[in-house]
């Protein structure tokens, strides 16, 4: 499932775009300031972050330019009362991918956002091959030895995950900050279930664990 951060001060409007957001089917965190959004922004996996730009502790812009100073290349939409052209072409000039005034109608909004993620999601291959078994990112299909599996939603996530950084090892807070939005109540053994699902469903031997320090696919 697809996570967006939303950096938002205004706790009402907040509160009503987090709840539209998920309702599309997305992971939603939301934070309200810019120290905490720059925390969030830099370590985590979002595949969108909607920016305020008026914001305590740190102004959204300078969240925005040190995002893209450290190298953090996901897309940034702008969400904001300033209507100059300067400040447009700022935020812009920084490195936004999409600027939005408010108020804005909200079918709108959530037209930009499946529009900014699609195009995130382009940039990696829709199809992950690993020996017999087949991930097909953007149907959400599994298959091995040519036939299909059926995967949860946070199964199939997982599973990608590990896939996409195949030959490396994956903590399992990271693989938790992966299928989870951070507000989200998990069970202490929730990874160690989905990966015994999977190596249940498709190959005992496809998932390492190294213990005390995570868990991996190993390259072919």
């Amino acid at each position: 499932m697809e996570k967006i951060l939303l950096v938002e001060d205004d706790r009402m409007l907040g509160q009503g775009l987090k709840h539209a957001i998920e309702s599309e089917n997305y992971h939603c965190d939301w934070v309200t300031d810019g120290h905490s959004a720059s925390a969030k922004v830099i370590k985590s996996d979002y595949q969108l972050v909607i920016l305020d730009l008026g914001l305590p502790g740190k102004d959204g812009l300078q969240v925005l330019q040190q995002a893209r100073s450290q190298g953090v290349d996901i897309p940034i939409l702008i969400l904001t009362a300033r209507d100059t052209l300067q400040d447009k072409i700022s935020g812009l000039d920084l490195g936004a991918d999409d600027y939005l005034l408010k108020p804005f109608e909200l079918d709108e909004l959530l037209a930009r956002i499946r529009a900014q993620v699609r195009r995130y999601q382009r940039r990696f291959s829709q199809i992950i091959n690993h020996g017999e078994l087949e991930l097909d990112i953007g149907s959400q299909q599994c298959s091995y030895q040519n036939k299909p599996i059926t995967l949860s939603r946070r199964e199939f996530a997982l599973l990608a995950d590990l896939l996409q950084h195949k030959g490396q090892v994956r903590s399992k807070d990271q693989l938790t900050e992966a299928l989870y939005s951070w507000q989200d109540q998990v069970e202490s053994n929730t990874v160690e279930v989905h990966i015994h699902h999977l190596r249940k469903k498709i190959n005992n031997k496809l998932i390492r664990t190294l213990r005390g320090i995570g868990y991996m696919i190993e390259r072919e």
